[in-house]
């Protein structure tokens, strides 16, 4: 299932923000904000991708560059955040 989330994540984001710094190969584990592939409103966008897509409820306090700064990360947080919302 985690290939398939990082599948989605990695589409969505060379869909809409790989194409303003070119030809650049981004690693699963790069930081987007340190790359410039995502600023304050990218990740604004990014949330509401994660949410529509995944059906999830992302809480401000979790808009956090340690959950969202690379695709690694942002799979990560979508595979636990699915969890959470399973058990409830």
């Amino acid at each position: 299932m985690s290939d398939v989330i990082r599948s989605a994540i990695r589409n969505f984001i060379e869909e809409n923000f790989l194409f303003q710094i070119g030809d650049q190969n981004l690693a699963d584990d790069q930081s987007l904000l340190e790359a410039g592939v995502v600023d304050s409103t990218g990740v604004l966008e990014l949330v509401a991708f994660l949410e529509d897509t995944f059906h999830l409820q992302i809480a401000d306090k979790d808009i956090i560059p340690q959950n969202l700064d690379t695709v690694d990360s942002i799979t990560a947080f979508v595979g636990r955040s699915q969890l959470v919302a399973e058990a409830a």
